[in-house]
């Protein structure tokens, strides 16, 4: 068995590290403020991994073995106790970061990396006056981690780049796909190309371009099918007998050419996002929303079985 590793915070994000870590080998400690929050993750837990065995997602493992790797501990001092790596799963709030990872600092000896899977608030927000803060930094993982692999390594200006390596060692691991920035900067990566996206699909919806489900089928049986394996860069590396500047000698001007014309910074105003509601409704109602949820995990679960099957057949 590997070593353990701390989670604190018991919600959805640090109950799907806790799957995570333990489905990799690893002893899981989880530690929550919260009375009883641990206990109930660990409760949500158990099903997950019935979902992911069936799947071929555990690697081979029963269920009842990852699931015994993780416990709930008494405090948050039993939960570092000899742990290698602390994943902080505090609320996304500044405030209550630079608390949690001041008392982390504190009770953690100073090899061990303090991470925070903070969606998008920047390491140097809460870790600035951290007397350890050279081992502070960001590992935002896309939720469920235990489904999507990528995870963001987002060092503070004044984190030690051997930590950066070390955390970006141990995500790869256990099976992660990270993603490791050269500075921090507001969003991180997949949330500024996430934002630029939505940006201009509300922008072409406002302007009556195309309807929500003509944008989101663009997507899902257009650019996202080859964006799923091989991403933005690639595709056009490969959309051209000559790779990327090949590709550019031909496209780039129409691609500048369109950018001129993109929708400017707008807000997600009341008209608009009812408009985008209705739409949404009319295809999944609002009750049935939950069902098309736990449809939509399972359907990840599938295409992460597919995606690593073909990445073996790559490599035969």
């Amino acid at each position: 068995m590997r070593e353990k590793i701390a989670i604190v915070g018991a919600g959805l994000v640090g109950g799907a590290w806790a799957i995570t870590f333990a489905r990799a080998g690893h002893r899981v400690a989880l530690w929550d403020a919260k009375d009883g929050a641990s206990e109930e993750a660990l409760k949500a837990i158990a099903p997950l991994l019935d979902d992911l065995a069936a799947n071929r997602l555990l690697k081979g493992q029963a269920p009842a073995a990852v699931l015994e790797r993780i416990s709930v501990a008494p405090s948050l001092e039993a939960a570092l106790a000899d742990a290698i790596h602390v994943q902080e799963n505090a609320p996304e709030s500044v405030e209550v970061k630079a608390q949690v990872f001041a008392e982390l600092d504190r009770l953690v000896p100073p090899n061990v990396a303090l991470a925070s899977s903070s969606t998008a608030i920047k390491p140097s927000l809460f870790t600035e006056h951290v007397p350890g803060r050279s081992r502070c930094l960001v590992a935002h993982p896309i939720n469920p981690p235990y489904v999507i692999p990528a995870v963001e390594i987002v060092p503070a200006p004044w984190t030690d780049l051997a930590v950066v390596e070390r955390t970006r060692a141990l995500m790869r691991s256990i099976g992660q796909a990270p993603l490791v920035m050269r500075r921090e900067v507001d969003g991180f990566i997949m949330n500024r190309l996430q934002a630029a996206v939505l940006q201009e699909a509300f922008g072409m919806v406002a302007n009556g371009v195309a309807s929500v489900e003509d944008i989101d089928t663009g997507v899902k049986m257009g650019i996202g099918l080859r964006w799923a394996f091989i991403g933005p860069f690639e595709t056009i590396n490969l959309n051209a007998p000559g790779g990327v500047a090949d590709y550019a000698s031909r496209y780039g001007e129409g691609m500048y050419q369109i950018a001129q014309t993109l929708t400017p910074p707008m807000r997600w105003e009341r008209a608009l996002l009812d408009k985008v509601a209705r739409e949404l409704d009319e295809r999944v109602p609002p009750e049935k929303r939950r069902a098309r949820q736990v449809w939509r995990d399972k359907r990840l679960i599938a295409l992460l079985a597919h995606l690593a099957q073909a990445d073996e057949d790559l490599g035969a």
